[in-house]
C-alpha cells in the first residue's frame, strides 16, 4: 500500500486498544492515524502507513461482523456540540489570556482530531469490509511489511488470541499470508498482500490523501519542516502514554 494510502489508514485508525494512548490521541491514528506514508494509491506499492492510531479501540470482532451503521450527515460531522469546551477541562491554559486560550485551542483541536481519525477509521473499515481493530492492525503491519505475530500483538497490545484471531480474518479475507521465517523455520512471519491492500485498502484513502497534499501546498518548506517535527513529537508522547497506560 502507498506511503500515501497508508498514511490515511493510519491517520485514522491511528494503536490497537480503546483504553490506550489511541484514545489519548483523542487517538488511530494517526493519525498516527493515520501518517507515515506518501504516495501510496498513485505508486501502486503496498505500504499501510498511519498512525491510525486508536481504531483498535473498537474492538476485535469478525470480519463483516461490524452492525448497521446510522445514517450521517456532515451536519453531524460539523456539529457545533464539536465546539464546546468541557465545563471543567484539564487542559485550562495557563499564562496571560490569549496564550491561555491558545493552549486551551490547542488541546480542544487534538482532541476533536482524534475523534475525527477514529470516526473515519470505522467508517474506512466498514467501507473495506472488515472491522477497525483489524484495519488498525493492518495499518501498523505495513510500516515494516511484515511482522511475527508476537511483534504484531506487543505493538497492538492485544492478547496473543486475540492476535491469532486478527490474522486469521485478515488471512482470509486476502490481505496478508503466513510465512516461515527463513532463519528461524519456528517463527511465523505476517506478511501484507500488496496487490490486495493498494486495491482495497489505499483506494478507500486516497481522497482523503489527496486533500492532504493541496492543503500542504499552503505552507512552505520551513512551516511543513515545523509540522513534522511537532507530529513528530506527539507521535513520542502517545508512545510513552501508551507505555503508562499499559504498565499501570
Amino acid at each position: 500500500m502507498s506511503g500515501d494510502a497508508a498514511g490515511a489508514a493510519t491517520g485514522q485508525q491511528g494503536t490497537a486498544e480503546q483504553g490506550t494512548a489511541e484514545q489519548a490521541s483523542g487517538q488511530q491514528s494517526t493519525a498516527e492515524h493515520g501518517t507515515a506514508v506518501q504516495g501510496a494509491a498513485e505508486r501502486g506499492e503496498a505500504e499501510h502507513g498511519a498512525a491510525a492510531e486508536g481504531a483498535a479501540a473498537q474492538g476485535v470482532g469478525q470480519r463483516g461482523a461490524v452492525g448497521a451503521a446510522a445514517p450521517w450527515g456532515t451536519d453531524d460531522v460539523n456539529s457545533a456540540a464539536w465546539q464546546l469546551p468541557w465545563p471543567e477541562s484539564p487542559a485550562s491554559g495557563t499564562g496571560r489570556p490569549e496564550r491561555a486560550d491558545l493552549e486551551v485551542a490547542f488541546a480542544a483541536g487534538i482532541r476533536r482530531t482524534g475523534a475525527l481519525m477514529q470516526l473515519m477509521g470505522q467508517a474506512a473499515a466498514d467501507r473495506i469490509g472488515i472491522n477497525a481493530t483489524d484495519l488498525n492492525c493492518l495499518n501498523i503491519l505495513s510500516f515494516s511489511g511484515h511482522m511475527t505475530a508476537g511483534e504484531l500483538a506487543r505493538a497492538t497490545g492485544l492478547t496473543t488470541a486475540s492476535i491469532t484471531g486478527v490474522i486469521d480474518r485478515l488471512e482470509e479475507a486476502g490481505f496478508v499470508h503466513r510465512d516461515r521465517d527463513p532463519h528461524d523455520r519456528r517463527r511465523v512471519v505476517v506478511r501484507i498482500v500488496m496487490d490486495k491492500a493498494v486495491g482495497e485498502v489505499a483506494s478507500v484513502f486516497l481522497p482523503m490523501l489527496r486533500a492532504w497534499r493541496e492543503m500542504s501546498a499552503q505552507y512552505s518548506d520551513d512551516e511543513l519542516r515545523l509540522i513534522v517535527d511537532f507530529y513528530r513529537q506527539m507521535e513520542q508522547v502517545f508512545r510513552e502514554h501508551i507505555v503508562r497506560l499499559r504498565d499501570s
